[in-house]
């Protein structure tokens, strides 16, 4: 982001990803506006915010118009992104990614601003081509369970295109493959965020299928340095770009890794497939180290225990015990062999 003050819009503000990106800009010296409707936002999420002279926040919801004047840049993170939440209200899911970008990119056009669409990977599907590059079309149903997230984000990237063409937005477009780390929310239904909450309670952990599908995942840090750089990079680069981490591993090597740094006792067990859930996902980062020069810097291992430790004090605090002891804290020297990456 340019080093003079500016106001930006976070829509999606108090989720997970989003108050991450709301604190970097607060600290860089912008003004923040923060929009959210808390159908997945959290407000503890933004609450150590409020009191931060540069932040505004709004409960508002995408699909209706956005009565805002003054805004250099916008950050159109608003829509579920765990199929649990957005598969709970799939109509509002699909009227977010196309009403709610609608109105975003409308705004963008009255004040000139500058947007930038958190769209996915999921515009792959489950995907022919791996690792996935920006020019892969997919391999999507239309008319899955997963659809009104899917084809919601690819409607989302075709709008900011024809606004580009049609009216000159200055857009940028992001597809933001697995990401983790504190701030998640504890039932979204994603892989780490399971499998935490899981073994720092001694349960089960539940992989769908035989756990040999492969996923990236990139630290929250690391993704959302990618965000403000992309929002920085030139103007006639729209993208769509990769943000995602390159490394990949098995749904069942990351369960054997988080019983591993909890110190759990957890037992595996399985579940069938979801429908349409990707065999495969991985990211080719190519344009991003290139025009951005971004790569991913926090390794699996570290992310991980910051977000086991996130997780933790939550569940600490929900039980008033905060003094519980942490198994993964008094554990010294290098980690197993079969849980490195």
């Amino acid at each position: 982001m340019p080093d003079r003050r500016l106001t930006v819009l976070v829509t999606g503000g108090a989720g997970f990803l989003g108050s991450h990106l709301c604190e970097r800009l607060l600290a860089a010296g912008h003004r923040v506006i923060c929009l959210d409707n808390f159908q997945t936002g959290q407000r503890r999420n933004v609450a150590p915010l409020a009191g931060h002279p540069g932040f505004t926040l709004i409960e508002h919801d995408v699909i209706e118009p956005l009565p805002l004047r003054e805004v250099d840049s916008i950050f159109h993170l608003a829509c579920a992104a765990s199929p649990p939440h957005y598969q709970r209200d799939p109509i509002h899911t699909t009227r977010t990614s196309v009403e709610g970008t609608y109105n975003a990119l409308e705004l963008a056009r009255r004040v000139g601003a500058r947007l930038l669409l958190a769209s996915t990977s999921e515009v792959y599907g489950d995907p022919l081509q791996h690792p996935q590059r920006e020019d892969y079309r997919g391999h999507v149903n239309p008319v899955g369970p997963r659809a009104c997230y899917d084809e919601g984000k690819r409607c989302a990237e075709s709008l900011c295109m024809d606004y580009h063409r049609r009216h000159g937005v200055a857009v940028k477009i992001a597809r933001l493959f697995n990401t983790y780390g504190p701030r998640m929310h504890p039932d979204d239904g994603r892989v780490v965020s399971n499998f935490v909450v899981q073994a720092l309670g001694n349960r089960p952990l539940t992989v769908y299928g035989e756990g040999r599908q492969t996923r990236s995942f990139c630290y929250v840090d690391d993704l959302v340095d990618g965000l403000l750089r992309l929002m920085d990079s030139a103007p006639g680069f729209t993208g769509p770009v990769n943000l995602g981490n390159p490394a990949e591993i098995t749904v069942r090597a990351l369960a054997e890794r988080v019983i591993a740094l909890t110190g759990a006792r957890s037992p595996l067990v399985r579940r069938p497939l979801p429908a349409d859930d990707p065999a495969q996902r991985r990211p080719d980062i190519t344009l991003a180290r290139r025009v951005l020069g971004w790569q991913p810097r926090v390794d699996l291992d570290t992310g991980l225990r910051r977000t086991i430790d996130y997780f933790a004090t939550r569940l600490a605090e929900a039980e008033g015990d905060a003094a519980r002891p942490r198994p993964w804290e008094t554990q010294e020297g290098p980690m197993p062999a079969d849980c490195r990456m």
